[in-house]
């Protein structure tokens, strides 16, 4: 466990990262080296990212599992002079480096002269904060090519604050996130315990047992982690009664990353005894709404400083229930993205952000995120395959995902896919789906899984469950006609 509150703690905190940056800065590393990141959610992932932060580098964060050549790319692309990995077969060529393992391992530098690059004195975001690209982060891609998206330390940074303003955390908080370190969700965490003190727990994330177990051990207080994450946490403590009581000390379960379903938060409520904690946010654009323990509904309150439009495909605004585009305003947006050779192209000069979100506000000033802003025009309707989805649960008790196809001969096509462990029959789902929704909402077919496909940030993985839809429809499609996936919005 790693206490920021507590600089004097051997490797913990503050003295850990100022340690890994004295040993950084000793290998060349200083204010503006692009550095690489790849690895896993460990003590000394977090001492190295804190430690880059407090020499004022710009930190590229990848994701472990991605693919020698994607990193390759993703390095040439942002320009990177060093890289700091957990497996040396992952150094991009021709980049020096050093693994978690080395840094681990290295012989501090002795007292006196250091080099220019390292900073004096305490642990501080000064030199970060002033980086125009202090992070990069990657698009998920779950429905595009993966994007890199540059962040300044400032709007990082002030993001962060305002976060605070808004959520209760305290000093004596035990942060337990169980999400990868390498996406903006994750990061955020590491960055809002350092910021405000308190005491981070590095957790095996992907073995829940284990990370759930070290939370009630270490007392944790704040969890973080996205729907699909806890749907296992509720079968775990449902099978394990005395880890849910051993976790009575947790007063923010908190989630994000993507909407999850109302009955997800009643089989919590039942099983955890308090509610989900819902947040919205993107890597565009960083934390945007939180609810919080005094205001569980949807996503809570945007963030101070911020502005948030719901509207029309035309932009004009929407009032209060009305489903629309979520547009954002504020300080805390990208400065752009990066292209294939290293350059930066900013965000386009509108007024406000388009996230490719859709969602309304209610009549109380709380923001509720349905899903994608991928609209299917269907017999004079336009349709939000996300906003079925939400419709198709209610109806259904089993999570659902709804595919928009196009059909070269008949236009858009819907495909609802359930998740249904017990393989139960598509012709039942069919008929319960088609009461429910009005006859132009209805399922041209009906698919049935016993589990979506998965990614790494647990979101389900569209571009698979569309590769799978096509290719359980293949064998229905007429002589002539063909289905393929509809163009969807990008994440």
């Amino acid at each position: 466990m790693l206490d920021a509150r507590d600089p004097g703690q051997g490797h913990d905190g503050h003295d850990g990262a100022l340690t890994a940056a004295r040993l950084l800065a000793a290998r060349g590393v200083g204010a503006g080296t692009r550095v690489l990141v790849k690895a896993g959610n460990s003590p000394l992932h977090v001492m190295a990212f804190l430690g880059l932060v407090h020499l004022g580098a710009s930190v590229v964060l990848v994701d472990t599992e991605q693919p020698e050549h994607d990193t390759r790319v993703s390095a040439a692309a942002a320009g990177v002079r060093f890289a700091v990995v957990d497996d040396e077969s992952d150094l991009p060529p021709g980049c020096p480096g050093i693994t978690t393992g080395a840094l681990a391992s290295a012989p501090v530098p002795a007292a006196g002269p250091q080099p220019a690059s390292a900073p004096p004195g305490p642990f501080g975001f000064e030199r970060w904060r002033a980086r125009p690209d202090a992070l990069v982060l990657w698009s998920s891609g779950t429905t595009g090519a993966s994007k890199g998206i540059v962040k300044s330390g400032r709007s990082v940074l002030g993001n962060l604050e305002r976060t605070r303003l808004l959520m209760p955390y305290r000093e004596d908080d035990v942060y337990l996130p169980l999400l990868p370190f390498s996406h903006q969700y994750g990061i955020s965490m590491v960055l809002l315990a350092a910021l405000g003190g308190g005491s981070l727990l590095v957790a095996p994330y992907g073995r829940l047992d284990r990370a759930l177990d070290a939370g009630a051990r270490c007392g944790a207080t704040v969890v973080d982690a996205t729907p699909a994450t806890y749907r296992s946490v509720v079968n775990l403590m449902r099978r394990r009664p005395a880890l849910c009581a051993g976790l009575d000390g947790v007063r923010m379960w908190c989630t994000g990353g993507a909407p999850f379903d109302p009955m997800l938060q009643e089989d919590f409520v039942r099983t955890a005894g308090g509610p989900l904690l819902d947040g919205y946010g993107s890597t565009e654009a960083g934390n945007i709404a939180y609810a919080t323990p005094d205001n569980p509904a949807g996503c809570g309150r945007v963030l101070p400083g911020l502005k948030v439009r719901i509207t029309d495909p035309s932009g004009l605004p929407l009032p209060a229930g009305e489903v629309g585009e979520i547009r954002i305003t504020g300080a805390d947006l990208m400065a752009g993205y990066l292209t294939a050779d290293g350059k930066l192209t900013p965000p386009p000069s509108t007024a406000d952000h388009p996230t490719g979100d859709v969602g309304c506000f209610d009549h109380a000033g709380n923001l509720h995120v349905l899903g994608r802003n991928a609209a299917v025009h269907r017999l004079g309707h336009t349709l939000y395959p996300d906003v079925l989805e939400r419709k198709a649960e209610s109806s259904c008790g089993r999570p659902v995902r709804v595919v928009p196809l196009t059909d070269e001969r008949r236009g858009h096509a819907l495909v609802f896919v359930v998740e249904d462990p017990d393989a139960g029959d598509p012709r039942v789902w069919r008929r319960r789906l088609c009461e429910a929704l009005p006859g132009y909402e209805h399922p041209n077919h009906v698919l049935v899984t016993d589990r979506f496909p998965i990614t790494r940030r647990g979101k389900t993985d569209t571009r698979r469950l569309r590769e799978w839809t096509v290719q359980r429809l293949a064998h229905t499609a007429r002589p002539g006609s063909t289905f393929v996936p509809a163009v969807a919005a990008q994440d």
